[in-house]
């Protein structure tokens, strides 16, 4: 068996009791948010004798540890509960609320890497401009908190401008230019940010990997700069730039959550924030979970691709 399969194997067990530990995490911290799901259920109904009836029948009398393996036993079957709310079905919820996050989050990553590489390679290599212009880029990307970019952008580009609608959304099967329309705030919101982030990143590796005596000795050699750049520098940057762009998957996930509830796009995190309000116990931690499951996912593809962008990960991994 080679390093990098054991490498690959050990991984995916990893992931295992980790996504175990997050379904007890997100199971008890639900537990601890304060209200009763029931009685915001029942409202003017909520009588002593129907809180006590729905809380049976809802399984909220047992023990929590019965209700937890309940949990677990209805995830590994594929059954997902019910929202206590509106009695739909979490799993059909959840069909219909991950496109859109997951559209969002991945079209806010596209543009950020798209403008955050080339702009880190340039800032790395290019004249003192340059470097200035990245790093007041990268201060303003960094410091402007997300809802308020939103905001200044709905003010910009919908109600002076009013060239973009300030909310909404439509599936992209059945209108792709309206959906783009839509789409453009929410993913401009996130998308600077996060090029802020992999710009700098990008511009440290390929500065980094610039200093190293390979580089001067290509360059005696009479290759290119471009070549050295491009063909070089930016392949040995790229484990640390794959990296900081894994682990921002998970920021845009957590700002997703704000995002959508200020564009009212409907994802799901915009449904975890109204059952929150809800006290709807099971959509919140089938919510969480799932966004936590995706991150956990995307942390393992990020180290597969590291390990093999950089066979000395691999190799180390599996000693």
């Amino acid at each position: 068996m080679t390093s990098r399969l054991r490498f690959v194997i050990r991984r995916l067990l990893l992931t295992i009791p980790v996504l175990l530990v997050m379904s007890i995490i997100v199971f008890l911290i639900i537990r601890l948010v304060p209200g009763d799901p029931v009685r915001t259920m029942l409202g003017f109904r909520a009588t002593a004798e129907n809180v006590e009836q729905v809380r049976h029948e809802l399984g909220l009398d047992r023990p929590i540890v019965t209700q937890y393996f309940d949990f677990l036993g209805g995830l590994l079957r594929g059954d997902l509960g019910t929202d206590i709310v509106s009695h739909a079905s979490l799993a059909d919820l959840l069909a219909q609320r991950l496109p859109v996050t997951f559209e969002l989050t991945g079209l806010a990553m596209l543009i950020a890497v798209l403008v955050g590489v080339p702009l880190g390679v340039r800032a790395a290599t290019g004249g003192r401009w340059i470097k200035r212009a990245t790093e007041g880029f990268v201060v303003l990307g960094v410091s402007i908190p997300d809802f308020w970019l939103g905001i200044m952008l709905v003010l910009v580009f919908a109600s002076t401008l009013v060239l973009l609608p300030p909310s909404g959304y439509v599936p992209f099967e059945v209108a792709p230019l309206d959906n783009l329309r839509y789409m453009a705030l929410p993913v401009l919101t996130l998308a600077v940010g996060e090029a802020a982030y992999i710009l700098r990143t990008t511009r440290s590796a390929v500065e980094s990997v610039m200093t190293r005596p390979f580089v001067g000795f290509l360059r005696a050699k009479g290759v290119s700069e471009s070549r050295i750049v491009f063909g070089h520098a930016l392949r040995n940057a790229a484990p640390s730039i794959v990296t900081v762009i894994g682990i921002q998957v998970g920021v845009l996930l957590g700002g997703a959550i704000i995002i959508e509830t200020l564009f009212a796009l409907p994802g799901v995190g915009r449904l975890v924030v109204t059952a929150i309000n809800q006290r709807n116990y099971p959509t919140v931690q089938v919510g969480v979970l799932a966004i936590a499951a995706i991150f956990i996912l995307v942390s393992l593809v990020t180290d597969l691709v590291v390990g093999w962008l950089d066979p000395r990960v691999s190799d180390g991994a599996a000693t």
